[in-house]
């Protein structure tokens, strides 16, 4: 009864917390320490793919979150250094990082041309990617050429390309070459991983994540609000501690594109709440 009890008072204070979140109650009111302080709670660009950036900026400033990776349907790849000055402006304006471009899907060697010219106008040194195999050679010695780093995401057992961390571990090789991963934890559950067990395996390949909760640990399975699924956020967040991992998880949200911010700031929220407990 005692577990149950302490079961039903986090999932009370979590559920309370998700909806502050929702009708755009700052965490700052918050004022003791939190052991979410610790992490860099971000949102996934491709979550709001059918918003402008103005109303991502006023989704994430209502949440007090302050990253987004940038997709280009905001900051097209023939954007002009000035277009991008202007779009980072906005988002600083907004107190958002925009703190990564991509995923950025690349299947010739023109086009991974065009992408690490894209990253370096926009002045950041790495960028998530999705090279076609027979092409990562030549992302290796744009690497070297350039020393903008490429976090490849992974994508599941649904056929793409780099279905998980081991697929990138197995192509490149040597992690000194500036090609790691960016994580995607739901498309780990979904290939049948345990996403807490590959965080602390191969932590040195992991530049970026993508965090969501999914309905099975199957191809079947789908996006769902973060607690509601299957997955095991207190051993995955305990992983991410173990190995002092430092860099943004991303909240990537496929759920009701048409209107996905209720089911985002539920995440955010619960993936709060999980990082406060379990400090």
């Amino acid at each position: 009864m005692k577990a149950s009890n302490t079961i039903l008072r986090l999932r009370t204070a979590l559920a309370a917390a998700a909806l502050l979140l929702s009708v755009g109650v700052s965490a700052q009111t918050v004022k003791t320490p939190r052991g979410s302080d610790k992490f860099n709670i971000g949102i996934a660009g491709f979550s709001y793919r059918n918003y402008n950036i103005d109303q991502t900026l006023e989704f994430l400033r209502s949440m007090d979150v302050k990253y987004l990776s940038i997709k280009d349907f905001w900051l097209p790849l023939n954007s002009t250094v000035e277009q991008m000055e202007a779009f980072k402006a906005k988002c600083a304006a907004a107190g958002v990082d925009g703190y990564i471009l991509g995923p950025i899907y690349m299947n010739t060697k023109e086009q991974v041309d065009r992408t690490f010219e894209y990253v370096a106008r926009y002045g950041h040194d790495m960028f998530i990617g999705v090279p076609a195999y027979e092409l990562l050679d030549y992302v290796i010695e744009k690497v070297k050429e350039t020393g903008i780093r490429v976090a490849i995401h992974t994508h599941g057992p649904d056929g793409a390309a780099f279905p998980d961390i081991r697929t990138v571990v197995e192509k490149v090789g040597d992690p000194s070459l500036g090609i790691g991963c960016c994580m995607d934890l739901g498309h780990t559950y979904r290939s049948g991983f345990d996403a807490a067990k590959d965080i602390r395996k191969y932590g040195k390949w992991i530049y970026d994540i993508h965090i969501k909760d999914e309905t099975d640990a199957s191809k079947s399975g789908q996006t769902w609000e973060m607690g509601r699924g299957k997955m095991d956020f207190v051993k995955i967040i305990k992983a991410l501690r173990k190995i002092g991992y430092s860099g943004k998880i991303s909240i990537e949200f496929e759920k009701n594109g048409s209107n996905p911010h209720p089911g985002i700031a539920e995440s955010v929220g619960y993936l709060r709440g999980i990082m406060d407990a379990t400090e």
